[in-house]
């Protein structure tokens, strides 16, 4: 182990990005999370039917898919921290939006301004820590990253059931986000600086580099300093086609089982007849599995190697899927529902952070952001790609069998991990 590695060193270095990371993503997701859960009560509201309904609230998927290129276009030009600020800007309009939205068509404009600033916000947080933090220890710091967001997606609802319960207007939901808000941009503009102090991350291998980099000598630096040629957003997506068609496949597979969970804990269910607090309460106990180990999944990453997160998380997450789909007419279905949920809850956690380390491992270290765009496009369509996936099987066949072919998938995404991930992620150097 390296001094850099110590754990008071990796403490240090984590508390320092607290005020303009991690803070801003606790505050961020809270206000989301409140939000979220009534968007098709706010459609309704405005005289939606349920599928129109639906098609609102999708709105923010369809916003961070849109947001995640040009975001890292912003990114790449105007810094990172200039980029959440402008989006958490921006996000406020979309909230006032939300809370004065006449009619559906601005209803459901609002929602896709929230989320491209989503998209912006995550990216530029993405790219912030990818250059920052060092390689030993990248996935803990990344892995606590996405451990932030849940805990506001979290408990966000929670929030939102006392604020209807003290004010009896959903609207005060939008009004709480709206203070997240102005939370994070204060963090973001004011808070302490972390790169006046904090350990900045050292340029790793990369493997898919095509110009020799030039070694440090340490003789004096004679003339004009050379800087590294910026790509834009497309050229880049071209000369990573390789990463991104094979380990960025890979890894919209394991978006896309993760946003699976999320939709077939509930409809199984109510499908075997188990009342609305039974299903809350299984799939609240896998929600709280899968927050308690977002750490873990870091701790392994960093210690064993990428592969020995990903690959058990993908296994537990598609074969959970794969044996949940045969217990629909057993006997004793609702025990079967509880064990796998508690397995997928399990899987999810395992997989904590990993999207995030591997963009960051397989980016190119001196300007990440153009690909960063890329592989956030590409995992956050298999999350978007999913559930549609799902409604379409279970209407053309059966819950049991839209279940299955998840968790095929789930399968799938693992066999690629296992044969791409040891060629484009390299390992942390050790000087011990």
């Amino acid at each position: 182990m390296t001094a850099a590695d110590a754990p008071d060193s990796i403490r240090r270095v984590l508390w320092r990005f607290a005020p303009v990371i991690y803070g801003p993503t606790v505050l961020f997701a809270l206000g989301e999370g409140a939000v979220i859960p009534l968007l098709p009560v706010f459609a309704a509201r405005l005289g939606a039917d349920v599928p129109t309904a639906a098609l609102v609230a999708s709105a923010l998927v369809v916003g961070q898919l849109c947001g995640n290129i040009p975001a890292g276009w912003a990114v790449a030009r105007i810094g990172e921290r200039l980029t959440m600020a402008i989006g958490g800007a921006i996000a406020m309009l979309g909230v006032a939006g939300l809370a004065l939205a006449p009619n559906l068509a601005l209803l459901a404009a609002s929602v896709f301004v929230i989320g491209l600033c989503a998209a912006a916000f995550g990216l530029a947080r993405h790219s912030f820590m990818t250059t920052r933090v060092p390689l030993a220890f990248r996935a803990r710091a990344l892995s606590l990253l996405g451990g932030t967001f849940r805990l506001g997606m979290f408990v966000g609802p929670f929030i939102a059931a006392a604020l209807l319960a003290l004010f009896g207007d959903e609207h005060s939901t939008v009004w709480f986000f709206g203070a997240c808000l102005v939370a994070t941009l204060v963090l973001v503009l004011w808070g302490p600086d972390p790169e006046t102090d904090a350990t900045v991350a050292p340029p790793h291998v990369d493997v898919n580099a095509d110009a020799p980099s030039a070694e440090d000598s340490g003789e004096p630096v004679t003339g004009s300093i050379p800087t590294t040629e910026r790509v834009g957003v497309f050229r880049t997506m071209w000369r990573f086609r390789g990463v991104l068609g094979r380990l960025g496949l890979a890894a919209a597979s394991l978006s896309a089982v993760r946003s699976a969970r999320q939709v077939v804990l509930p409809l199984w269910g109510v499908s075997i007849g188990l009342d609305a607090q039974t299903i809350a309460l299984v799939v609240g106990i896998s929600g709280a599995i899968d927050f308690a180990l977002f750490y873990a999944s870091g701790q392994v990453m960093d210690r064993f190697g990428r592969l020995w997160a990903a690959l058990p998380a993908m296994i537990l997450m598609g074969g959970g899927f794969v044996a949940l789909s045969f217990t629909h007419d057993l006997p004793q279905a609702a025990m079967w529902f509880a064990m796998f949920a508690a397995v997928l809850g399990v899987g999810n956690g395992l997989s904590s952070g990993i999207l995030l380390t591997l963009g960051a491992d397989v980016a190119p270290p001196a300007d990440p952001a153009p690909f960063l765009g890329s592989w956030r496009t590409l995992s956050d369509a298999g999350g978007a790609v999913a559930p549609l996936l799902l409604s379409a099987l279970a209407a053309a066949f059966s819950l049991s069998v839209a279940t299955g072919a998840m968790g095929i998938i789930g399968l799938a995404g693992a066999a690629a991990f296992v044969r791409w991930v040891p060629r484009f992620v390299p390992r942390p150097r050790s000087d011990s």
